[in-house]
């Protein structure tokens, strides 16, 4: 079969598709013929060496597999071959067929179609996880979304809305904020606005009534975070998701100030910790979709082979919304 093969860390040219041996599930785990491959931020980091977790080498990067189960383990009683399914995986679903232990297997929903499982998988899995359990949403609460534009960002957005909650969107750019008020945002933040340190609790404050926000949910991190934990109202919540803009400092006197909480967030924790959480992320992430309140914006698909193009466009910050692999299969 044919998968993205990593021999070294390094940029993402520098790395190729390669012919490589068909996989084969050992107890416990599943073969899944992929149709339709979620691309995430962390991919282009994990490619280069500067993810948290470093896989031994060579290996094949990629968390987000949507396809039909070809083959089973031993033990595996949840799945059969033909199973429509999504899986999220540490790695290995830049391929043709990829291995996915059968904990980090959902069956998919009648109607739902590979590109949007794909799409959907780590994006929304980590917006609930984060909202519902690290931000511990409450009906009708303000929450403000950073990077809202971004694939975990605007499921977020979807997902609070959905929640009834009183959403605000951030991003850089005004398309960016436009897809944010268009996906359920009331109101959208200018992230690029001068100073701001002072600018976002300014424009926050000015939509919110001068009451701030309840949760703030941020994969940039940066001076982006240090400027949000200005924006919370008494006893908020931020949750840290990601770094884009670099990791900042969290000084725990302005916590004490307004006895507010910072919580981290690595999804993957859940499955070994918390399985049924994410059991019952799933099936709620699938509910809302049924009743069409969330669906994933796929800004493009593109082929297996055009995985550098895709994962460019993270580097350029060229990506809105969701980017989708597709192998021959689809």
């Amino acid at each position: 079969m044919r998968a993205v093969v990593v021999h070294e860390f390094g940029p993402v040219d520098s790395h190729r598709i390669e012919e490589i041996a068909a996989p084969r599930p050992q107890p416990g785990e599943v073969v899944i013929d992929v149709h339709a491959i979620g691309v995430n931020f962390p991919d282009t980091l994990m490619v280069q060496g500067l993810y948290q977790k470093k896989p031994a080498r060579p290996f094949t990067p990629g968390r987000d597999a949507a396809g039909v189960i070809s083959a089973v383990g031993d033990g595996v009683s949840r799945f059969k071959p033909g199973d429509r399914v999504t899986a999220l995986v540490t790695y290995g679903a830049y391929a043709e067929q990829c291995i996915a232990p059968e904990s980090r297997c959902f069956l998919l929903p009648k109607g739902m179609d590979f590109v949007t499982a794909a799409g959907m998988t780590t994006s929304y899995l980590t917006a609930w996880v984060g909202l519902m359990v690290r931000g511990q949403y409450q009906t009708g609460e303000k929450v403000l979304v950073l990077g809202a534009a971004g694939g975990v960002g605007l499921a977020a957005v979807q997902i609070a809305k959905a929640k009834d909650a009183f959403v605000i969107g951030g991003d850089l750019t005004e398309e960016k904020r436009q897809l944010a008020t268009t996906n359920g945002a009331v109101a959208a933040v200018d992230l690029s606005a001068g100073e701001i340190r002072e600018s976002l609790r300014q424009q926050v404050f000015a939509v919110t009534g001068g009451q701030g926000v309840d949760i703030v949910m941020d994969p940039i991190g940066g001076d982006i975070f240090d400027a949000a934990i200005r924006t919370l109202a008494f006893a908020g919540r931020i949750i840290c998701i990601g770094f884009v803009a670099g990791i900042p400092t969290a000084r725990p006197n302005y916590f004490t100030v307004k006895n507010l909480t910072l919580a981290g967030l690595a999804t993957d924790h859940y499955f070994d910790h918390r399985p049924e959480l994410i059991q019952q992320a799933v099936t709620d992430i699938f509910k809302m979709h049924a009743a069409q309140e969330i669906a994933p914006a796929i800004m493009k698909t593109y082929s297996l082979e055009s995985f550098q193009t895709a994962l460019d466009l993270f580097a350029k910050k060229k990506s809105i919304g969701k980017i989708v692999l597709t192998t021959s299969r689809s």
